[in-house]
């Protein structure tokens, strides 16, 4: 995942024929191309980012759905032991449902982005309470009001050394691995009809690592759901590299296949391109951040294999600056579909072509 926050963005970028607009209200969005095929797209968004009204005008254009980039994590849904705080979220989800939009949960489990209390606690306590309670009491508050949750998120790690690719983390090291399946099974109690999904990266691309991601994945997801643990979806964050190694198309197809032979929905949920590594011409990283996304989306919404896709993010603008060597070589990331002047970019134009595809 990526972190955000605001920072002046050079302008003048070229945009190699995608639609440049007065404001992005003038144009359907890339919700419209979506809706057109049963299809929904949307982004991440923070609730500092609804204080810009240009960025309010352009999310209402382009998603019929979002997910708390920040504020559904632990770390600040529950920053002290008891003290459960819903106002981030809460502003989040009313202006989502305000204009007509479905909005996700990210995450309830995960190994990172947690308060500072909470690993020792778990460590010494060992109590499951302190996994289940919190769930139970998350999904109380928006019981019927999410589309879907990510209920673990990155439990698997291609590199560990476990025979069954668990990340070795406090949960792991306090309930075994069996705390994926008291978190499902605690999240479908909690609210019995919200989509509930695992979540994960590394299923993407190509390499060695990916190849064994992928057995993993399988290997987890089948279990489970052999015994009858309640996860609905997988969520494919989609993240990608522009200068990286092609995707491969037909193990990412036998991928979703086998997903799908399993009985699950696949959403894409937090999708992006690296643009480093290669020119710091704008024109070139902008054909190949669009290329990349094109080959991956036009096989994960190929006969209807993925039904939501969310970009993580929506305008270059919010994103973290990258590290000091590249900032002083002039680079700034352009990995989302608007830029910094929430202009349209080619990949907006490569995503509205693949979701035209579907």
């Amino acid at each position: 995942m990526i972190t955000r926050r605001t920072f002046a963005a050079t302008a003048g970028a070229a945009l190699l024929g995608a639609p440049r607009l007065a404001h992005a209200a003038q144009a359907r969005g890339l919700k419209d191309h979506a809706r057109d095929h049963g299809l929904l797209y949307g982004c991440a968004a923070s609730t500092f980012e609804l204080n810009d009204p240009a960025f309010v005008r352009a999310l209402k254009t382009e998603a019929a759905i979002l997910v708390p980039e920040y504020e559904f994590k632990r770390k600040d849904m529950e920053p002290e032991r008891g003290r459960l705080d819903f106002s981030a979220v809460d502003r989040l989800l009313a202006f989502a449902h305000g204009n007509g939009m479905a909005m996700r949960g990210h995450p309830l489990v995960w190994y990172a982005a947690n308060p500072p209390w909470l690993e020792q606690a778990v460590l010494e306590e060992r109590k499951e309470e302190l996994l289940t309670g919190y769930i139970a009491a998350v999904l109380a508050h928006y019981r019927g009001r999410l589309h879907s949750i990510d209920v673990v998120n990155e439990a698997l790690l291609a590199k560990s050394d476990r025979k069954d690719g668990l990340r070795e983390n406090f949960w792991l090291k306090a309930f075994g691995p069996s705390y994926i399946d008291t978190a499902f099974h605690a999240a479908r109690a909690a609210d019995p009809d919200c989509l509930l999904v695992y979540n994960d990266w590394g299923c993407e691309a190509a390499a060695p690592e990916n190849d064994r991601m992928r057995a993993i994945t399988l290997d987890l997801l089948e279990g489970a759901l052999a015994r009858k643990v309640p996860i609905g979806a997988y969520g494919m964050q989609g993240h990608l590299a522009a200068f990286g190694p092609p995707l491969d198309q037909k193990k990412l197809r036998g991928f979703l296949e086998s997903l799908k032979a399993l009985g699950l929905r696949v959403l894409i949920t937090e999708h992006d391109v690296y643009d480093t590594g290669d020119s710091l011409d704008v024109t070139i990283r902008d054909r190949a951040v669009a290329d990349a996304s094109a080959r991956f989306m036009d096989v994960v919404l190929d006969r209807g294999m993925a039904s939501t896709v969310l970009t993580w993010g929506l305008s270059d603008k919010f994103i973290d600056p990258p590290g000091w060597r590249e900032r002083l070589a002039g680079y700034m990331p352009r990995m989302l579909p608007l830029d910094s002047d929430f202009q349209r970019k080619p990949l907006w134009a490569s995503l509205a072509a693949s979701l035209d595809r579907a």
